[in-house]
């Protein structure tokens, strides 16, 4: 049941307001960061605060005005939009004290411009977690584009150049599609407004079902970096970790596999999808790139770019899920989103603490590093376990449930495909571990005690305990929510 409320408009304006205020703030670089600090805990409480609404049934909505005619603006805080923008506004709070004590750690130039974007990023984010509709969500799906994108380059190197580039050619292509699929839906349809179980129904014939589709998950792939549209993915992480985290845990390729969710579950439906061709050729792109990019990440020294090719493999993981068109794959899917992100800012943050601490960024000087760094890589090593999808982590619940949807579509191929997949994940993650607390130490300081920053530290510890937490009790009721979206989608299937 529709409730007009300003709450989904706020969690936007909260942040932009952020923004401005850091601005003017920025001749104080304290207060800059506990700007950063305090939008982001407020943000989050507003967002938390729609949760007792959205489990009775309402649906907090608010209109904007059209944009153009005909199409107006609209933002609505149903379930599927909850479990990504509560995950976002939590994960944020503790990725800004995180950020300001990289910047700081690193020495980066232009940290002012850097806490801006920061802000104006997560207002995107959260614009695509609210959008009601197909037309909203192309508004700030591609204004996501825009807010990351100095956030790419920020270093102003040569090579950061070169990612941005790549970035928004491989984004703004995905962008075109996504725009002439719309366009498409908009003059046969008439209609834009997401439906659980899907709107558009017989209205396109067989062809354009499909041509449609397509368009759809060749524009949303690029976010998601399903093969061969993950290029810009590897060579984003030229960015600074905080930003790194920001892209694979929070926004940017979560934007992706959630508008995956969205079409799937909210564009097309089940019923139209099943039995499709398309449905098929999604679920082998998917199955396709969980194991060229789990074979890729074995290969990598660069300790970033191996979790680059790790994220590029747990979002096919997603979308796969949300492929199989069954009521478990569906929530599955979405607790993954939830829980992969726990676990992948866990890793960026450690990997971003050993760099700034040590300037080390390759695996193969990691040897020992645990001795050093104690705190840093017992959170890597928990996060490495959700990742694997071990018991008692949150990645055991999100893939046991995935599983079970491969089970309850009849694809055991695809069950056992995602078996694999938490063996490799192990290959690559494990290994690192090992050399952290099992071989000599690499240098003659590491045998000391020595952690990063507390401003680094303590979120990271955090966020690793979360990723167990989750996988202990439905925190933050991401598991009622889930269930609750996964039903409606599904209509009792």
């Amino acid at each position: 049941m529709d409730t007009a409320s300003t709450l989904p408009v706020l969690a936007i304006v909260i942040p932009v307001v952020t923004a401005i205020c850091i601005v003017l703030a920025r001749r104080t670089p304290v207060l800059r960061d506990v700007l950063l600090f305090a939008g982001a805990a407020v943000t989050f409480v507003v967002i938390a605060g729609m949760v007792p609404a959205v489990l009775r049934g309402e649906v907090p909505t608010s209109t904007l005005g059209a944009l153009i005619p005909g199409l107006e603006v609209r933002l609505q805080a149903d379930g599927m939009g909850m479990v990504f923008a509560l995950l976002a506004s939590f994960l944020w709070v503790l990725a800004s004290s995180y950020a300001a004590g990289y910047v700081r750690g690193a020495d980066e130039r232009h940290q002012t411009r850097f806490a801006v974007f920061y802000a104006l990023c997560l207002a995107t984010t959260f614009g695509v977690a609210f959008s009601a509709d197909l037309f909203t969500f192309f508004v700030f799906y591609e204004l996501l584009t825009a807010t990351t994108y100095p956030l790419v380059t920020h270093k102003g190197t040569d090579e950061a150049i070169r990612a941005g580039r790549k970035y928004l050619g491989f984004l703004l292509s995905g962008g075109v599609a996504v725009l002439l699929g719309l366009i498409i839906v908009v003059q046969r349809t008439g209609d834009v407004a997401f439906a659980p179980g899907g709107f558009i129904g017989d209205s396109l014939g067989p062809t354009l079902t499909t041509v449609v589709f397509l368009l759809f998950a060749v524009g949303f792939g690029t976010k998601a970096g399903l093969m061969p549209l993950h290029a810009w993915l590897p060579a984003a992480m030229v960015a600074p970790t905080p930003v790194s985290a920001l892209l694979h845990a929070v926004a940017v390729v979560k934007a992706g596999v959630f508008a995956f969710g969205r079409l799937i579950g909210f564009v097309f439906g089940p019923d139209v999808l099943r039995g499709e061709f398309v449905a098929t050729l999604l679920a082998v792109v998917a199955g396709t790139t969980i194991v060229v990019a789990s074979g890729i990440a074995l290969r990598q020294d660069h300790l970033k770019r191996r979790l680059a090719y790790s994220t590029i493999a747990h979002l096919a993981y997603i979308v796969l899920a949300f492929a199989l068109l069954s009521p478990s794959g569906f929530q599955g899917a979405l607790l993954h989103i939830v829980n992969h992100g726990a676990i992948k800012i866990t890793l960026f943050f450690c990997a971003g603490a050993i760099y700034v601490h040590t300037k080390r960024d390759r695996v193969s000087q990691l040897d020992g590093i645990g001795r050093k760094m104690p705190v840093t890589m017992t959170a890597f090593a928990i996060a490495s376990l959700g990742l694997v999808g071990l018991p008692p982590m949150g990645g055991f619940v999100s893939k046991w449930t995935m599983v079970r949807g491969a089970y309850e579509s009849g694809h055991t191929v695809l069950a056992a495909l995602m078996v694999l997949s938490g063996l490799l994940t192990a290959a690559y993650l494990f290994p690192i571990v090992l050399r952290a607390f099992f071989r000599p130490a690499a240098q003659p300081g590491d045998r000391e005690r020595d952690d990063a920053s507390p401003l680094m530290v303590a979120p990271l510890a955090i966020t690793a305990g979360v990723a167990l937490l989750l996988g202990l009790g439905d925190w933050l009721s991401f598991g009622a929510l889930t269930a609750n979206v996964a039903a409606t989608v599904m209509g009792g299937r």
